[in-house]
Formats: C-alpha cells, sequence, structure tokens
C-alpha cells in the first residue's frame, strides 16, 4: 500500500504540471507503459502470498484505473481550454454580408476549340486526336518532308531524340487515320502543336491548332472552297467576304492560303490587318497525291481535302487581341473580359 500510495502522490504532482496532450501521453507512459511501475506492480504479484494476492490485486487495478481515468479527464479538459481559445481568436460577426462565389469558367482558348469543333462536328467531321509526342516520319516524312526537303526550315522543331519529337502540328493525324480507317474520311483534329521559336507578341513556343480531313471519291476544289466559306460564316456568326492565295505546304497540292475581310474595318485598312484590309485565318489545298499513298489511299480513286488553322489566331481577329502571351499569363484582368458561353 505505501509503494502504491507513493506512485499515487506522484502521478498527481506530475498531472497537475501537464500543460498539452503530449505531456499528457507521455505520463500516461511513464506510469503506465510496459516498463512503467504499474506494470511492474503487477509483475510482483507472483512474489506475494497466495491468500493475499486478490487484495493486493485489488489495490492495484484500482489505481491503474484512475490513473486512466484522471487521464482522460485531463485530456479532455486540455481539448475543451484549446477548442475554447481557438474559438476566441476565430470569433465571426454574423451579421456582416457573406462573400460572394465567382463559379469558375473554361479558358478562352477551351472556349474557341469547343466552338470550332461544334460547327465542324455539326457539318459532319469526327473528332480524332493524335499524340504531342511523336515520330519524325508522322510529323514530316510521311507527310511529303524528306529528311532534306528546305519546307523543315519553316518549322523550328524541337527533338527530344533523332527519330521523336514534339509535333509541330496537329496534322501529324492524317496518316494515321489513313492507315487505321478506309475511305470516305471526314475528320478535324484539334491539339497543341510546339515550335522552337521566339516568344513575341505574335508567335510561342506552342500554340492551339485544328486540322481538318476530308478525303472520298470525287472530293474536288470546289468542295474545300465551299466549306471553308460555310464554316468562317459559323465561325465569325455572319456572312464573310473569303480570299484564296496560292501557297506551299509540303503536304497539298494545290496549297493556299484563305483570307477574311478584316471584320474591324470592313476591309478599309487599320492596325489589325496591317492595312491591308484581309486577315489570314487558314492554310489549305488538296491532300497531295504522295501522301494518299503513304496512307495505303490510292490517289488514282481517292482524292480529298485539308486545312489547319491557329485556335489563337481566331481569338486574335475576332476579339482584336493584340499580344498572344496574354493567352497563357492567367492574368484574370485579361480572362475576365471574356463571358464564359
Amino acid at each position: 500500500m505505501n509503494e502504491i500510495e507513493s506512485l499515487r502522490h506522484q502521478f498527481h504532482q506530475e498531472l497537475a504540471e501537464a500543460r498539452n496532450s503530449s505531456d499528457l501521453e507521455a505520463l500516461k507512459v511513464r506510469f503506465m507503459g510496459k516498463k512503467g511501475p504499474v506494470q511492474k506492480l503487477m509483475q510482483g504479484l507472483k512474489d506475494v502470498p497466495p491468500e493475499q494476492r486478490p487484495e493486493h490485486g485489488k489495490w492495484i487495478n484500482d489505481l491503474k484505473e484512475e490513473l486512466s481515468r484522471r487521464i482522460s479527464e485531463a485530456h479532455e479538459a486540455l481539448i475543451l481550454e484549446e477548442e475554447g481559445k481557438r474559438l476566441s481568436k476565430e470569433m465571426l460577426d454574423v451579421t456582416l454580408p457573406g462573400r460572394r462565389g465567382f463559379p469558375g469558367r473554361k479558358h478562352l482558348i477551351t472556349q474557341m476549340m469547343d466552338e470550332i469543333i461544334g460547327y465542324l462536328s455539326g457539318m459532319g467531321f469526327s473528332v480524332q486526336l493524335g499524340p504531342d509526342i511523336d515520330s519524325d516520319y508522322y510529323n514530316f516524312e510521311g507527310l511529303n518532308f524528306p529528311p532534306d526537303h528546305p519546307a523543315r526550315d519553316m518549322q523550328d522543331t524541337f527533338y527530344l531524340s533523332p527519330t521523336m519529337l514534339l509535333r509541330t502540328q496537329t496534322t501529324n493525324i492524317q496518316l494515321r487515320t489513313m492507315e487505321g480507317h478506309k475511305p470516305p474520311i471526314r475528320i478535324i483534329a484539334p491539339g497543341k502543336a510546339y515550335r522552337n521559336e521566339t516568344i513575341t507578341a505574335r508567335s510561342h513556343v506552342f500554340f492551339h491548332q485544328v486540322d481538318a480531313l476530308y478525303i472520298d471519291k470525287g472530293v474536288t476544289f470546289a468542295d474545300l472552297l465551299a466549306t471553308m466559306r460555310e464554316f468562317l460564316s459559323k465561325l465569325f456568326h455572319r456572312e464573310v467576304e473569303t480570299r484564296f492565295r496560292p501557297s506551299y505546304f509540303p503536304f497539298v497540292e494545290p496549297g493556299m492560303e484563305v483570307d477574311v475581310r478584316c471584320l474591324t474595318c470592313g476591309g478599309g485598312g487599320c492596325m489589325l490587318c496591317k492595312y491591308s484590309g484581309w486577315l489570314e485565318v487558314a492554310g489549305a489545298g488538296m491532300v497531295h497525291p504522295e501522301v494518299l499513298k503513304n496512307g495505303d489511299i490510292d490517289p488514282e480513286i481517292y482524292s480529298g481535302y485539308a486545312w489547319g488553322m491557329g485556335v489563337e489566331r481566331i481569338i486574335l481577329l475576332r476579339h482584336g487581341v493584340r499580344d498572344i502571351r496574354l493567352f497563357t499569363e492567367n492574368d484574370m484582368r485579361f480572362l475576365e473580359q471574356f463571358p464564359a458561353v
């Protein structure tokens, strides 16, 4: 009994000095752990005469229950005290008006991408996605870019290895689609493209493109022109005057640049159209016979057209934005100017 009373007295002294839950946990381990004095008392019962063991065991169990109870009570008291202090620091004036919540919205580029996809899907095109990291064959060689072709100098490429690269155009999906599907083929390929260029107000190291491809029997240049006019009218929400200029792209023949009459000045000349009255919106043309052959399609039977346009460029033209870098800086002052659609 003397030893039990001594332990009880020592425990109460140390319990009074505990200041937080960590102190209580340490106190519990020290007195009631496997190597603590209470456990030693239990182990010492084997030396007590048999007729006294029940009484001595009861004293030890009573001590153990008392210590556990006092620690639990102290722990609850500490929790209440700490919670009271925290709540006193976090007092709220419930009479103040609530904070307004702002719903999220799609980024301007995503909105434009979805809009383009929606118009072309309604015109019968299906969406096909290609890899951002691709082989030289699907990005260049299979699209009529031989290794020494001067057209490769038109595109500064991020090479990951001698044969693998970050795609410079979403046109890399064309051969993959031809290899896996037989005509008729009518697809669009939206996504990112990457080029090793100096970042300026008019260019960036990555941008977004939408390519279109249509292959079937009897597809003509007139089909391409009619489709482009219809699509551009939907895209700019009005009838637009178009102009087609001959141009060179290795994977189409003949190739052309597609212009629309400036939407800002109506053709009179302004800073947006560089006082020319016209805005370039896309590159297009009839699919080159060599590209059809590489896709295992007979150019004597089938023909097709393709075009590609930059999504950021369409936004620049529609909204009069003058710096392409604004799209990736995530400046809310800029992004909030364009309402969600």
